[in-house]
């Protein structure tokens, strides 16, 4: 781990210390598209395939029974129940506050102009296992889904090497109401929400964070008409922190670890003025990390970490701005003086007593973020991901006529007359005194 000075950088050295990492990406993409055509082509036997190689188990029956599902909130302790309900319910306190209502205006006399919400109706979540299953993340997904409506919710998640599903998992299913859940995971479990199998349906759009491999399977399949729209670009885990004199190192250290620990691939940077803080900060990384039953992977992913020295505050919002983070934690004296100044960021965290883990699992905001700078452009899941608008229009006699000539005048101009004819025809009508309504 090293300090790099911003203030001695050139553009062009910027712009290569803050690119993501992108571990073997062609040869990633080639793979995940053999999969797709695979699962297309040949359903649950490819599979059945994926899953053998992969995940090193033999599934025959993918979908999990109704009676294990029953049974798994009886299988965990009372403190683990007690926790999970408590993050349920701050979970739907946050998001139903998201919640719209239908909406109706009158643009001028006779034009009546409504807009309806209608929940997607199927709908699939992945939820991330690998070396850790992300029991957080279906809260995060199922909560919104349930208070939008969507009447069919469709889970996919990677099965263990003895082909079960890790049993909390299970039990936040049950507690969310889902029915449908299925042992199947990676770009193969995309596939197959994207276009059907014999055993898993078919979605309308897929949710969820996963690995590098699930990320551009998701774009893959939502740029495909007959595949499945997605919620966002959510791949390996991101975390800023900026630190001022006010900061506490070994704070700091803690919130580095918790994000480098989701995987080799995920990419944590700390933003500091003092060059001292930082060297303390990575003593403390080097004391806290053999603490960790995961510091192996924290390991790898510190090789593509970022100590970054900044001269002053400026220096700090362009470097933000600029890699828009998924996790913007601000361990800074006034963090409120910060906010209105940032306009690329997932999800930002506070003051000291803030730790990104708080958004991760109870406070109540969504943990699904936008990773590798989509920050930039779309927001983070919520209620209204999973509902979409339609527009309902109904003019009067009077309404067309008191738009018609603006219609026609801008059809025309696109040189679009059809468009003006089906008014001119109308009006005619109205003028003649053919129509009244």
């Amino acid at each position: 781990m090293r300090t790099i000075q911003w203030a001695n950088c050139t553009e062009n050295e910027r712009k290569l210390i803050l690119q993501r990492p992108n571990l073997d990406a062609g040869s990633r993409k080639t793979a995940i598209e053999t999969i797709i055509a695979a699962v297309r082509e040949r359903g649950d036997e490819a599979l059945r395939e994926f899953t053998e190689r992969f995940d090193k188990c033999r599934i025959e029956e993918f979908r999990v029974s109704a009676k294990l599902l029953e049974e798994s909130l009886l299988n965990v302790s009372h403190e683990t129940r007690t926790a999970l309900q408590t993050a349920h319910d701050n979970i739907e306190l946050f998001h139903r506050a998201q919640l719209r209502s239908p909406y109706q205006i009158e643009t001028r006399q006779g034009s009546r102009l409504t807009q309806e919400i209608r929940p997607i109706r199927r709908v699939g979540l992945y939820i991330p296992g690998g070396s850790a299953a992300l029991i957080s993340t279906v809260l995060m997904l199922a909560v919104p889904a349930r208070l939008a409506g969507c009447r069919e919710i469709v889970l996919c998640t990677p099965p263990r090497p003895d082909g079960s599903i890790d049993p909390h998992l299970l039990a936040v299913a049950q507690l969310c109401g889902l029915t449908q859940i299925y042992r199947i995971g990676g770009a193969q479990a995309i596939a197959a929400m994207a276009y059907g199998t014999e055993s898993i349906p078919k979605v309308d759009k897929i949710f969820g964070p996963g690995s590098s491999w699930v990320t551009d399977a998701k774009l893959l399949v939502s740029q495909d008409p007959e595949g499945a729209s997605i919620d966002i670009p959510a791949g390996p885990s991101e975390l800023m922190v900026v630190a001022d004199a006010s900061s506490h190192p070994r704070i700091v250290a803690s919130d580095l670890l918790s994000q480098a620990e989701h995987g080799d691939d995920s990419q944590v940077i700390l933003l500091s003025f003092d060059g001292k803080l930082i060297q303390d900060v990575m003593t403390e990384i080097a004391s806290l990390i053999k603490r960790l039953s995961r510091a192996q992977i924290i390991l790898n992913s510190l090789e593509h970490a970022l100590f970054i020295q900044v001269a002053d505050e400026s220096e700090a919002l362009g470097i933000i701005q600029d890699y828009a983070p998924e996790h913007l934690i601000l361990q800074v004296f006034s963090p409120s003086h910060w906010i209105p100044k940032i306009a690329n960021a997932g999800s930002i965290f506070c003051g000291a007593w803030t730790p990104e883990s708080a958004g991760d699992y109870a406070s109540g905001t969504n943990h699904v973020l936008p990773t590798g700078g989509w920050a930039r452009s779309m927001s983070g899941v919520s209620v209204d991901s999973f509902q979409r608008t339609m527009c309902v229009q109904t003019l009067t006699a009077e309404g067309l006529m008191s738009l018609g000539a603006t219609i026609e005048t801008l059809a025309r101009l696109e040189g679009l007359d059809a468009h003006a004819l089906a008014v001119e025809v109308r009006r005619n009508f109205i003028e003649a005194r053919e129509v009244t309504r």
